[in-house]
């Protein structure tokens, strides 16, 4: 393999990766009508809808991130904190397939980004945050790592919503 190559198939890897992760947490969805994705089935305040919301809402701000930086990401005021938080609840006339549209929209722009995006080593500060290291720069692939750690995680969170809700599985 040559080296110019390798970036090329480093991109199609991160894609393919992504991709898979969005098919897993779409999948609990599957056969749901809107009310039932909404639902709150265990202790937690999740939904699946909401966390079909809350990930799409995560991949565009990281994907800005990679190209503005830090002011890409949601402030600390009250209403940043509150757009934040409505981000992880199916608003009233918002409906799966809408979701699913808004999520579309979201996953072909960031693929669109990590195949064009001239150099995944480009950094950008973090914002100052409890939860970021003081000074911590991310290169573009961490923060596509991150994103793919994330939708990871909530599909997982998804597997416990849906087989709360009517037994189904993703897996199994």
């Amino acid at each position: 393999m040559t080296r110019t190559e390798q970036p090329d198939r480093e991109r199609a890897d991160l894609v393919e990766s992504l991709n898979r992760q969005r098919f897993f947490l779409r999948n609990t969805l599957r056969g749901l009508t809107d009310e039932q994705a909404a639902q709150r089935s265990t202790a937690s305040e999740l939904s699946l809808a909401g966390l079909i919301k809350h990930v799409a809402m995560a991949e565009r701000q990281w994907a800005e991130f990679i190209v503005h930086g830090p002011s890409a990401m949601s402030g600390s005021d009250e209403q940043a904190m509150a757009a934040w938080m409505a981000g992880f609840h199916m608003a009233e006339g918002e409906t799966v397939e809408g979701l699913f549209a808004a999520y579309d929209d979201v996953a072909r722009s960031t693929d669109e980004l990590l195949r064009e995006l001239p150099d995944l080593d480009a950094e950008q500060p973090l914002p100052e945050a409890p939860w970021f290291q003081p000074g911590a720069r991310w290169s573009a692939r961490r923060v596509v790592l991150h994103v793919i750690a994330e939708i990871a995680q909530h599909a997982g969170h998804a597997d416990i919503i849906r087989e709360s809700i009517d037994g189904a599985k993703s897996m199994g």
